[in-house]
């Protein structure tokens, strides 16, 4: 179940995290759910301990570790686009 949670939710912050990078055209279901994903990993390793509170990879659904998944996953895209194109976008 938890699996099943992550994946939805990582989902769900990907899809968003393409959209505010731009890159939800070139982006299909999958590479949202991976970005959502590791964006969240990315997130509860460096920006949970920040902030406070549990990384949604724990099974945790608060505000915060929303916001910090998020976060993460714009971060990832960020990162991306910097050696994709050469510039954060």
């Amino acid at each position: 179940m938890t699996l099943l949670f992550i994946l939805l939710v990582g989902g769900i912050i990907g899809w968003l995290a393409s959209i505010v990078m731009r890159t939800d055209a070139q982006q299909g279901i999958f590479l949202n759910v991976v970005v959502g994903v590791v964006g969240s990993v990315i997130a509860g390793i460096l920006i949970t301990p920040l902030i406070g509170g549990a990384p949604i990879t724990s099974g945790s659904f608060n505000l915060m570790s929303l916001i910090a998944s998020f976060m993460g996953a714009v971060i990832l895209l960020a990162i991306v686009n910097l050696f994709r194109r050469g510039s954060v976008r």
